[in-house]
């Protein structure tokens, strides 16, 4: 096997494990890295009909590419739509998910009832692809419960989508949003959190000064 051989099996190696990834920002990208490979390979080799097939493939890829990076801090591209903490459909997605919340989210508790908590569905589309769920922790201060995020879009951070709508907290009075210990590979210093101890911090603004009739 010459070095073109191994070029050749390479590129048809990642283009197999690109369709074994769950997650479509990565698919994306290693399809299309695959791809260019297979370009440089046919090329060497003059097959030209592979070449033309390996250049469409990786046009659409560079496409969707662009499009998801585009839009992933997009607030038009996702919807956060509250729901009942006793809400079937909740349940339902909290259920179907358990094995990977877990993973991610060592801490949570699937119990979702309750008074003082509240819980936001983050919509792409038709798509759940995000659940954060918060109770009152006292002293104006929210504690995020669950923060997850779907295996298809966990390499975006549509969690984001909650916090960057302050009202959604300080409505209820909160001025401080506080995530739980040891979730696993947070995000929250790329979205005005500081770091305190195990946990993130977000403080809210305060609220307007409403002018007197």
């Amino acid at each position: 096997m010459n070095w073109l051989d191994v070029i050749g099996w390479a590129g048809s190696a990642l283009l197999v494990w690109s369709l074994l990834q769950t997650r479509i920002l990565r698919l994306r990208a290693l399809n299309l890295v695959g791809c260019l490979v297979l370009i440089g390979f046919n090329a060497a080799l003059r097959v030209w009909p592979m070449v033309g097939l390996n250049v469409v493939l990786a046009v659409i890829n560079i496409w969707y590419l662009a499009r998801m990076l585009a839009t992933r801090h997009d607030e038009r591209a996702y919807e956060v739509v509250e729901v009942g903490t006793e809400d079937g459909f909740l349940a339902h997605t909290l259920r179907v998910h358990a094995a990977d919340i877990a993973r991610f989210n060592p801490g949570f508790r699937p119990d979702v009832g309750g008074p003082g908590r509240s819980a936001y569905l983050v919509l792409r589309a038709d798509e759940v692809v995000g659940v954060v769920l918060v109770r009152d922790g006292g002293g104006r201060v929210a504690h995020v419960e669950l923060d997850y995020v779907t295996q298809r879009f966990r390499d975006f951070t549509p969690g984001e989508f909650v916090y960057r709508r302050s009202r959604l907290f300080t409505d209820r009075g909160y001025r401080r949003v506080v995530t739980p210990p040891g979730m696993v590979a947070p995000y929250y210093d790329r979205l005005g959190f500081r770091r305190q101890g195990e946990s993130y911090v977000l403080e809210l603004p305060a609220e307007p000064v409403r002018a007197a009739a």
